[in-house]
């Protein structure tokens, strides 16, 4: 297949993923705010320092209120990772590789991009935000099914992996970045109080709250949860698993070079990871660290099967 091609189909599953989370991090966040006492230090500043776009947002924002920090996340077309610029590139990316791809994928792609387009006032309300997020989140795991029930897994569902897995570990450590705060000893005893209610939303955040309590334990404990969500092998976004899902894409790929010893270098690394023996500013640095190496192996992927690096 051509190396455009592959590209545009890897982009293709990375903004589909990337909507997916943005839409998912907005709705938890919702869902926390309304678990927890207000006195609770959760605002939604937390989003826009998951996202690692705080410049961005204060070239435009000055307060990080509920409304300007939706509107950038979501709408703000001058951000290229709002779930709106996101979803547009998605479409951009599908309209020109739609030969390689079902004719329902395409039309799945071009109806959430109209649906978005034509309910951008909905999220200034709550209620009509929640809908609205719902039906983005439903729109892209028919997205997925489709492609995995009605695709050739060949090189072309490959690069789709590879994109789609790569973005995913991307956000689930930038979520456990956010988690290991909790382990500070310097919060208050009031968030104390609530934390198992603050693991839950993070393990439902990643779509894997019921896997945790069928294999992990009933009982909600912090070390358990960074532990379940890096390490696990078959919870498919756990970061472990991601690397995995790569490493299975680049090996069955041609022309994959280096590429297999660096993935086994990654998940070398994250399998060394004790949350039981670093503190919370340690492993904060690791999670750092793991974000820089993830984008490494982007570029590393992008010079060798792309004609040109790409830029998200």
């Amino acid at each position: 297949m051509l190396s455009r091609s592959a590209e545009r189909l890897y982009w293709l599953a990375r903004y589909i993923e990337r909507t997916e989370n943005t839409a998912k991090l907005v709705s938890v966040h919702m869902n926390l705010l309304m678990d927890l006492p207000k006195s609770v230090e959760m605002g939604w500043q937390q989003l826009i320092r998951i996202s690692g776009s705080e410049q961005k947002f204060l070239e435009a924002n000055k307060l990080y209120s509920e409304r300007n920090v939706v509107r950038f996340l979501l709408t703000d077309t001058s951000y290229a990772g709002s779930l709106f610029s996101s979803l547009t590139a998605a479409r951009e990316n599908i309209r020109t590789t739609r030969e390689l791809l079902p004719d329902e994928a395409w039309e799945q792609v071009n109806e959430m991009y109209l649906y978005t387009k034509d309910h951008l006032d909905a999220i200034s309300n709550r209620r009509s935000r929640v809908l609205f997020l719902n039906e983005i989140l439903k729109g892209c795991q028919r997205f997925n099914g489709l492609l995995s029930g009605y695709m050739s897994h060949h090189h072309p569902y490959r690069f789709i992996r590879l994109g789609r897995n790569l973005e995913r570990a991307d956000m689930t450590s930038r979520i456990l970045d956010l988690a290991s705060l909790l382990l500070s000893e310097s919060r208050s005893d009031e968030m104390r109080q609530y934390e198992t209610i603050l693991w839950m939303n993070i393990l439902t955040a990643l779509n894997a709250l019921l896997m945790y309590r069928q294999h992990v334990r009933t009982r909600i404990e912090g070390d358990d949860v960074l532990n379940f969500l890096l390490l696990d092998t078959n919870l498919p976004r756990s970061i472990r698993c991601c690397l995995t899902e790569i490493a299975d894409c680049i090996n069955q790929l041609p022309n994959h070079d280096s590429l297999p010893d660096h993935i086994d270098e990654l998940e070398n690394y994250v399998q060394e990871i004790d949350t039981h023996q670093t503190t919370q500013i340690q492993l904060r640095g690791i999670l750092d660290d793991l974000q820089n190496k993830l984008g490494e192996l982007h570029q590393q992927i992008a010079n060798n099967w792309f004609l040109k690096i790409a830029t998200s």
